[in-house]
């Protein structure tokens, strides 16, 4: 279960169960299509995929270095998402691999 911490999205790591913040690697050369997580407590390293089947309205969070952003998906590209942020009243262009179906 994830949980808020400041103005970011805690998740909790497979193996202690230690939660904190963790933003991830961009995709490699070596994974293009995986983003990649290392736990600071225990060192165990994983990776979950990027989304490739994202649909316009798809509920959706995004882990940016300031914070974590809640909202919908309004347009896709190959390599970006547009979201529009929760009430509505914002919309941010975010790079896929930092998108979370939610």
């Amino acid at each position: 279960m994830s949980r808020l911490i400041g103005p970011h999205t805690a998740d909790p790591c497979p193996r202690c169960s230690d939660e904190a913040v963790r933003l991830g690697t961009p995709p490699s050369a070596a994974e293009p299509d995986a983003v990649g997580y290392t736990c600071d407590r225990c060192g165990h390293a994983w990776s979950r995929q990027v989304e490739a089947d994202l649909e316009i309205y798809d509920t959706v969070r995004a882990d940016l270095p300031h914070a974590t952003l809640y909202g919908d998906v309004w347009q896709l590209e190959d390599d970006r998402v547009l979201i529009r942020g929760a009430g509505g009243d914002r919309h941010r262009w975010v790079e896929r691999w930092r998108v979370i179906p939610y």
